[in-house]
C-alpha cells in the first residue's frame, strides 16, 4: 500500500536508505553516499507532504518524493518537453526485494497522481552509472533530456497521457 509518510516513520526510512546506499556502493553505483539521502532530507519531504512510502506487512519497502517541478538544477538544461511537471526524487526500494514490482508500483502511483492533478509530465534524474534506474526509466518510456553537469546526473522526462 502507498501512503504519505509520517514523522514517526523517519527512523525506518533512514534504515532503508542506509541499506540501499550500502547496496549501491557494493554494486559500484556512485549515486549516493551515507550522507545523502538521509532522515534530514526525508524530514523536509514529510513536512512538505511529498514523501510517499510503500508498505507490506507493516514494513516500509520503498519510498519516493513526488513534488511539483521547481528544481533550480533542472533549469540549467534546455529541451524539456513540458513545463507543468511533477518531479520524483530519492526513490528507494529495499535491496532484499528488488525486482518484485515495488518501483513500478511507486512510479505508477506518481503517474496516476500526475494525471489526476493535471500535470503534463514526470521528470527524474539519475547518476550515469545507475544502470538499474536507467534501464527502469527506459522500460517506462522516459526520454533522456540532457546532462545535469552541476550534479552529474542524466535528466529524464515522461509525457503523461490519460
Amino acid at each position: 500500500m502507498i501512503s504519505l509518510a509520517t514523522l514517526k516513520e523517519l527512523e525506518e526510512i533512514d534504515e532503508l536508505a542506509v541499506r540501499v546506499i550500502t547496496n549501491m556502493t557494493l554494486l559500484k553505483i556512485p549515486q549516493w553516499t551515507l550522507s545523502y539521502p538521509r532522515s534530514k532530507h526525508y524530514f523536509r519531504d514529510v513536512i512538505d507532504g511529498s514523501l510517499y512510502i510503500y508498505k507490506e506487512d507493516q514494513k516500509i519497502l520503498g519510498v519516493m518524493t513526488v513534488l511539483p517541478d521547481d528544481e533550480p538544477t533542472y533549469k540549467t538544461i534546455t529541451g524539456w518537453l513540458r513545463n507543468n511537471s511533477l518531479v520524483i526524487h530519492r526513490m528507494l526500494v529495499d535491496p532484499s526485494i528488488q525486482k518484485k514490482g515495488i518501483a513500478q508500483k511507486l512510479l505508477n502511483f506518481a503517474i496516476t497522481k500526475g494525471i489526476q492533478e493535471q500535470y503534463d509530465s514526470i521528470k527524474i534524474d539519475t547518476h550515469l552509472e545507475n544502470y538499474k534506474m536507467r534501464n527502469f526509466l527506459g522500460k517506462n518510456d522516459f526520454q533522456e533530456i540532457g546532462y545535469l553537469s552541476c550534479i552529474n546526473r542524466q535528466a529524464y522526462e515522461k509525457i503523461l497521457e490519460e
